[in-house]
């Protein structure tokens, strides 16, 4: 479980000496909770994000352990170093809107053709309670030829889960290769 601590400072200059001293400063929120300035290890939240296996991961902040989602993020223009991210609590019952990663199946039949399997949304916007959400959507590609795409209006509908990406997006694609 992610550790963190409260800040007592938002300010300018807290900020830039919890950054100096290797945290990462994070907001979490929820509906009808009242706002969390916390801040966390950088190098313990980016391996507790990269390694979890749900969209939702636990949290402990000050004691209060909570399961959060990554809503969204801030990184450095120039390093590519976080430097700030908001999280969003997930509460059950509650409909909201999700980033669900896509996860590819099979190996498309283009690529034998001198093609090359083009991910076009890495992540797909789904409206659902968190105990609706998949933990990734996965899509057959297996029968893709070049030229050949999946759209979200092509992608199975989910129950109690909505797409809220227009239909018209394309999701992968395959492409030829340069």
């Amino acid at each position: 479980m992610l550790e963190g601590i409260v800040r007592e400072s938002i300010g300018k200059s807290a900020t830039k000496a919890y950054r100096r001293d290797g945290y990462l400063i994070a907001n979490i929120y929820g509906k009808g909770l009242e706002n969390v300035h916390a801040a966390f290890k950088m190098n313990d939240f980016i391996r507790t994000v990269r390694n979890k296996e749900t969209v939702a991961f636990p949290v402990n902040v000050a004691g209060k352990e909570m399961n959060v989602v990554v809503q969204g993020y801030e990184s450095h223009p120039v390093s590519g170093n976080l430097l700030h991210v908001d999280l969003m609590v997930a509460q059950s019952g509650v409909v909201t809107h999700y980033h669900v990663p896509v996860k590819p199946m099979g190996s498309p039949v283009g690529l034998k053709n001198k093609g090359m399997l083009y991910i076009a949304k890495k992540r797909l916007r789904v409206k659902a309670a968190i105990e609706n959400l998949p933990n990734a959507i996965e899509i057959d590609v297996s029968p893709l030829d070049l030229g050949d795409s999946v759209l979200v209006r092509d992608l199975p509908t989910m129950e109690n889960a909505k797409f809220t990406d227009s239909d018209r997006v394309s999701v992968l694609s395959v492409i030829k290769a340069k």
